[in-house]
């Protein structure tokens, strides 16, 4: 068989970008494909993010809303807790970029997103299913989980392979702006609506719950009380849910299954309750 004639200029470029294009997430320790920088992906979020808050009703902290404030509340908590837990790893250097900010937007859909660089928006439509500050805090962590573990970099870095071919990352971003901003926005789930929270694959999914639930309990609170905010969402999806073979997400059985299994290890080296 000839190889030749299917070694394109494209299919060399695009395992180069592969090979070369690679970094090793201090929070989950697995190799991702990493085709912008860090600085590209900050400033993008902060120009994004900043354009979603003009352009969407935020409730503001300071007129007494119960909801910006407890969301403000457990948000703050849950970054004290990412701050310690990468201090106790020596690595607080790898949080300098986030410069973090915490909104909260009247609406009736039922969602949450953490941006890179700490970008925090909590719908109100999600706050009668979380109902208390532990449900809340394992939303938060979950979100602020698929920033930290750079999911969205990875899946835009995903999309400039199968979009541009592999071509260089720079050309692309000069050739091809609209395109590229585009490619954000989806990663991240601008723009668009989604529903219940952002689809990401199934193993960020995961690793979302997985540190997620760490954090939660970092931050004093009950971790077990994921598995009560789960089975709530799972009541609230009700006959929406598409089976787990056609959706992104797990199926809302096969994460409580999950977090279940990690449980006890996450109450035992985390979970310290505040009093």
């Amino acid at each position: 068989m000839n190889l030749k004639k299917y070694i394109t200029p494209a299919v060399l470029v695009t395992v180069l970008a592969f090979s070369t294009s690679c970094s090793n997430n201090t929070l989950t320790h697995r190799s991702q494909l990493s085709l912008v920088s860090d600085d590209e992906i900050m400033s993008s979020s902060a120009t994004q993010y900043k354009q979603f808050i003009s352009t969407n009703k935020v409730v503001p902290v300071k007129g007494g809303s119960k909801d910006a404030a407890i969301v403000n509340k457990v948000s703050s908590k849950i970054i004290a807790a990412v701050k310690q837990y990468y201090a106790d790893l020596g690595k607080s250097s790898e949080l300098d970029g986030y410069a973090w900010e915490i909104n909260t937007v009247q609406s009736a859909e039922a969602n949450a997103w953490c941006m890179p660089g700490g970008k925090i928006v909590v719908y109100t439509g999600i706050l009668p299913i979380t109902q208390n500050e532990a449900s809340l805090a394992v939303v938060i962590g979950h979100e602020v989980t698929h920033a930290l573990a750079k999911h969205g970099k990875e899946r835009m870095s995903q999309g400039l392979i199968q979009q541009f071919g592999g071509q260089a990352l720079s050309m692309a971003l000069a050739n091809k702006p609209k395109e590229t901003q585009q490619l954000f926005g989806t990663a991240y789930g601008l723009g668009t609506q989604y529903g219940i929270m952002l689809p990401f694959s199934r193993n960020d999914e995961y690793e979302a719950d997985k540190f997620g639930l760490a954090f939660t309990a970092l931050a004093g609170y009950d971790p077990h009380e994921a598995i009560n905010f789960w089975k709530r969402m799972d009541q609230f999806a009700g006959s929406q849910k598409p089976p787990e073979f056609l959706s992104t997400h797990p199926s809302n059985e096969n994460r409580i299954a999950q977090l279940q299994s990690i449980m006890n290890e996450t109450v035992t080296k985390y979970y310290r309750p505040q009093h």
